[in-house]
């Protein structure tokens, strides 16, 4: 088998240049006719300032050397003008491109969200929570940055830098000659440092995302870091991690404040030689003063569009990281999708499984065998237990008919259809688990048991809550079914959240039903109370059972016993017990060991 995909974070993934802002496109198209206003904004704009320069030069030539003040009257009104044009024109060109930015970016987080949560586990298997998330946040804010900001200032200061040195060619053939003779000493060094500027950009963000992901699993796990003291380790490596991000983040600043020193040095260290040489054609007649002052004007004009040039283009690099990276994210293929044309599967549901001679391996352990030769039939309304050693296959089980992985070979029928060729959706509403684990959003619990049917009315939620023994604590929270939950539940005892969980599943009403040691983790009241509401949700439907204590599936029709991928046996509790072998000496363990605690239960008790 293949290794496994390389993780997102790899940094020889792809080419990191300001060309790959290109890739933003699809994402602005929708809105041209915007970006069309805005342009014609920021050409009004750039123009009007250009248009002072020459003003500039018949004032100078004709009003203060012709000593005519009417001019000084008439220049004023032209400036006031000038200026309000340009207010207006600067007021349309940051409301559009600032909207732009905005607007953008929200559809590019609202597509990649859409796009990771249709994402199979296996690429979660390889990629951390906390890195997407920063690509989510850090990385969008730094493109709506330059949509809505530094795309502007470049694209304007562009306009400035081709109007300035159309009009000092007009003004001064021979200074504007001398002008670009010092340009590649500016274009040089922008080439140069720009490219370490570029790679430090990409090395920062890729530690932003470091202490996200540090941060968001120690916050995560907040009980068990503050149970084994952690708390200073954690600070340490916290520490350790924000200060790598520091330091790569102060050696991107330093490589920018270099750039941005050397072409202003550069820029107006050359206007100020070219102003000697200017000086002296006005002293010998070959220059009007007004022409020196207007080419005076568009050098600094020329000059502070370069310079501001080199300020955005970090932040363009920047911003050409961060679109990379969410390309990448975006451009994520998941193994699991829909077929073409999908096979309906049939009416009503019947719950009817078949697994035939399945194989599979996890994408992160690719040479371990996960399930081998896998064959099970499972009749509509049956209820089998799979069990089985920690690393049998319990688990994948679900996965796999979930549809969460494919096998590399075998089938897996539901209702006679392969539920590769059958829609995803329609495959998993048929479908709900309860697991070990139940998972809670941090939500009220109308909205937690809703989940398995979104168009459930209140009063189908509260009759799934009833079934599932949950109403009786939900009642007695402070604002019943609409109180905040906290976030994963942690208002809840951990028998609460399970039943809320069955709640959840018993509102989906699925025609099969996966229970991954659904009461492992609870005390014995908690476990009753859950079995019971287990056992009428059972009903009529087929079950598979996943559990390591054996005492919960007694009751099952069928046990299958797992071994490393395979069935190691297929019989009820007491036929598993009369063939011996690793069922029998699983449950002798188990029970052994209960009877031990039973016998030392009064001891203990003693002893309190």
């Amino acid at each position: 088998m293949a290794d496994p995909k390389p993780a997102l974070d790899d940094p020889g993934a792809a080419r990191r240049d300001i060309l790959m802002l290109r890739r933003l496109w699809p994402f602005v198209r929708p809105y041209r006719a915007r970006v069309a206003l805005a342009a014609v904004a920021l050409v009004i704009a750039a123009a009007t300032v250009l248009v002072i320069g020459s003003g500039l030069r018949l004032l100078i030539d004709q009003g203060f050397a012709g000593g005519r003040p009417e001019l000084l009257d008439k220049a004023l009104v032209g400036l006031l003008a000038v200026v309000a044009v340009l207010a207006l024109a600067s007021f349309g060109r940051f409301y559009l491109v600032s909207w732009l930015g905005e607007r953008v970016v929200n559809d590019i987080r609202k597509a990649v969200f859409g796009h990771v949560i249709e994402l199979s586990p296996g690429f979660f298997e390889t990629n951390r929570a906390g890195e997407i998330m920063s690509r989510l946040t850090s990385d969008t804010t730094l493109i709506e940055t330059v949509i809505g900001s530094s795309a502007s200032v470049a694209l304007r200061n562009m306009l400035m830098f081709v109007g300035g040195t159309v009009m000092l060619a007009i003004t001064s053939p021979k200074l504007t000659g001398l002008v670009f003779l010092v340009v590649p000493l500016v274009v040089v060094p922008i080439i140069v440092i720009g490219r370490r500027v570029r790679k430090l950009s990409r090395a920062s963000q890729d530690r932003i995302a470091d202490i996200s992901a540090y941060a968001g699993e120690s916050i995560q796990a907040v009980r068990t870091v503050q149970a084994f003291a952690h708390e200073k380790i954690d600070r340490s490596r916290f520490g350790a991690i924000a200060e790598s991000a520091f330091a790569t983040a102060r050696r991107r600043i330093a490589a920018r404040a270099m750039l941005t020193a050397i072409v202003i040095m550069l820029v107006f260290g050359a206007v100020g030689i070219i102003l000697w040489i200017g000086g002296h054609d006005v002293l010998d007649g070959r220059l009007s003063a007004g022409e020196l002052s207007a080419f005076v004007f568009y050098a600094v004009v020329v000059a502070g569009s370069v310079g501001a040039i080199s300020e955005v283009i970090g932040d363009l690099q920047r911003a050409a990281g961060a679109t990379e990276r969410l390309m990448q994210l975006l451009h994520e293929r998941s193994p699991i999708v829909d077929p073409p044309n999908p096979v309906p599967l049939p009416q009503p549901p019947r719950g009817e499984l078949a697994f035939e001679a399945v194989r599979f391996h996890y994408p992160a352990r690719p040479d371990q065998s996960a399930l081998e030769d896998f064959s099970l039939h499972v009749r509509p309304g049956e209820t089998v237990a799979v069990v089985g050693p920690s690393g049998a296959g319990k688990t994948t089980v679900f996965q796999l008919l979930l549809r969460y992985y494919d096998p590399e070979s075998g089938v897996i029928r539901l209702d006679g259809v392969d539920i590769r060729t059958a829609s995803l959706e329609e495959l998993r509403t048929r479908i709900a688990i309860v697991p070990q684990e139940p998972v809670l959003f941090s939500s009220d619990a109308w909205e937690n048991i809703r989940y398995g049917r979104p168009d459930a009315s209140d009063a189908e939620v509260r009759a799934a809550a009833d079934a599932a023994a949950a109403t009786e604590f939900l009642d007695r929270l402070p604002q019943g079914f609409g109180t905040f939950l906290g976030e994963r539940g942690v208002r809840l005892s951990g028998g609460q959240r399970q039943r809320l969980a069955i709640a959840r599943a018993i509102l989906r009403n699925p025609s099969v039903l996966l229970l991954d040691e659904a009461t492992s983790a609870l005390d014995a009241e908690s476990e009753m109370l859950v079995q019971q509401a287990l056992d009428r949700l059972m009903v009529g439907r087929t079950t598979l059972v996943i559990a390591h204590r054996l005492a919960t599936v007694l009751k099952a029709n069928r046990i299958v016993v797992l071994d490393q991928g395979r069935i190691d046996a297929i019989g009820t509790h007491a036929e598993l017990i009369a063939r011996g072998g690793l069922y029998a000496r699983l449950a002798a363990l188990q029970f052994d060991r209960a009877q031990e605690m039973t016998a030392a239960r009064p001891v203990a008790a003693l002893g309190e």
